[in-house]
């Protein structure tokens, strides 16, 4: 075991169970399952008929997996980090499009705790959609995903995670589940897409303003944007009735994104000018 991986493993069977449950695949689905591990979950959904594939980092436990599942049909591994290699088993289609819309019909994985974010963010930034995700997560990072505008973790992540899905705690799993028992409370989170995805024609250009909207919780939204765009935004602000030293956190993802889109119409080239900060997995 790696500690720099995060590895925590889910042993508990009975939770393992409500986790496959909350998948909600049929047999012969096409599922990817991120961090399998020592192939616990892996070894279920097998054996549930699902047509896996599963990302491993670790190269040991990249050969366990061989061992154990290498001779079953539905069973396909990727060896590497996942957010570096998703992309690669969707390039056979000739356009990206028709890649994604060919990818997984669920996700899901007991997520590294030390990056959690950042593989949810690519799944999101990169515009994969899959019908179901169900991730095991830190407690703090669930309520991150989780959370609205006005709390305090209300933040950038939250924002994206809504903006592309509905995003809900199912069940809280306790250290007692895991070996190595982790020193924190972990949550299963479900995510489902929205039938109204915001700015799903420019999510890159949409997080990075988030980002930035966010990049300091203390000061207004104005304080936090570059010069050409503050300088519209009262006016925006305004026709959307919303007070001129507003937050970025006092905000709904929905609302952001309409300040977003009108920044953006009404000074074009902004997105040519290359100041704004560029997407990021970290968040």
């Amino acid at each position: 075991m790696s500690k720099r991986f995060g590895q925590n493993f889910l042993v508990h069977r009975p939770s393992r169970l409500r986790i496959l449950d909350l998948v909600q695949a049929s047999v012969g689905a096409n599922v990817w399952e991120i961090g399998p591990g020592i192939g616990s979950m892996t070894a279920l959904a097998l054996d549930s008929g699902l047509a896996l594939t599963a990302f491993e980092i670790d190269y040991g436990f990249a050969r366990l997996l061989k061992r154990l599942f290498g001779g079953r049909s539905n069973f396909a591994l990727v060896e590497g980090d996942f957010i570096d290699t998703w992309r690669a088993e969707l390039e056979a289609s000739p356009s990206l499009e028709r890649a994604l819309q060919r990818g997984p019909e669920r996700i899901f994985g007991n997520l590294p705790y030390n990056a959690a974010s950042s593989i949810v963010a690519s799944i999101i930034e990169g515009g994969l959609r899959p019908a179901r995700m169900v991730f095991t997560v830190q407690r703090e990072g669930a309520l991150r995903m989780t959370a609205r505008p006005g709390t305090k973790d209300y933040s950038a992540f939250s924002v994206l995670c809504s903006s592309a899905f509905a995003t809900k705690i199912a069940f809280d799993l306790g250290a007692g589940c895991f070996w190595p028992a982790p020193r924190v409370q972990s949550s299963v989170v479900l995510m489902v897409p929205r039938t109204d995805p915001l700015e799903d024609g420019d999510r890159a250009g949409f997080s990075a303003f988030v980002r930035a909207a966010f990049s300091s919780r203390r000061k207004t939204l104005r304080n936090n944007l570059r010069d050409s765009e503050a300088e519209i935004l009262p006016e925006v602000l305004a026709e959307l009735a919303l007070r001129a030293d507003v937050r970025a956190e006092a905000l709904a993802p929905e609302e952001l994104a309409e300040v977003y889109e009108r920044l953006r119409r009404a000074a074009p080239s902004a997105d040519e000018s290359g100041s704004r900060l560029t997407p990021c997995q970290r968040c």
